[in-house]
């Protein structure tokens, strides 16, 4: 396997990782355990725990773009929100994808709280990308907001352990028939 190769195989054990342990209770022993390497291995590809971190998270939100890209390319407004906000659901069937994206944000919010400003900064730069690439698909910023705010109540139930079953979720199929007319 080359470097970048292990890099990579690494950014995907660590988002489990982070997934499950958030930033502070995942080691880097556990990531360098979970890849197959050593910890000193995995210090010669990143330089520390932060920045495994930040390519874990970059690693996340990219991901979500390309399951958002595929799905709607040559898709514009609706349409693409559609094709978007169903590939999101196939998505989050993978709930350490979603748990990731949530450590994120909490890992952001208990950086700042000490101090660090680091983690936040690549998080909202990520963040925005992501917000930004979702609006200019869709064609207006209010569409883009409408669709994250529905991510971000999917991604608060995917986390509280909703089935998909559950009442809360009918909310999604009432939406889409009224926005197609129907009862």
């Amino acid at each position: 396997m080359s470097a970048e190769e292990r890099r990579e195989s690494v950014v995907r054990a660590a988002m489990v990782e982070f997934a499950r342990g958030g930033y502070r209770g995942t080691s880097t022993e556990a990531i360098a355990r979970r890849v197959g390497v050593s910890q000193p291995y995995l210090f010669r590809l990143f330089p520390n725990k932060q920045a495994i971190f930040e390519a874990a998270a970059e690693h996340c939100i990219e991901e979500t773009w390309r399951v958002f890209d595929r799905a709607s390319e040559g898709l514009t407004g609706e349409a693409a929100c559609e094709a978007m906000g169903e590939a999101y659901l196939g998505l989050i069937a993978d709930r350490e994808q979603v748990m990731m994206q949530m450590q994120i944000y909490v890992s952001v919010f208990a950086a700042e709280s000490v101090g660090d400003n680091e983690i936040g900064e690549v998080a909202r730069a990520g963040w925005l990308r992501l917000f930004e690439r979702i609006r200019e698909r869709l064609g207006d910023r209010a569409a883009a907001t409408e669709f994250m705010a529905h991510g971000m109540l999917i991604n608060t139930l995917v986390a509280l352990g909703y089935p998909a079953g559950h009442e809360l979720w009918e909310g999604f199929v009432e939406l889409s028939q009224q926005r197609n007319g129907e009862s």
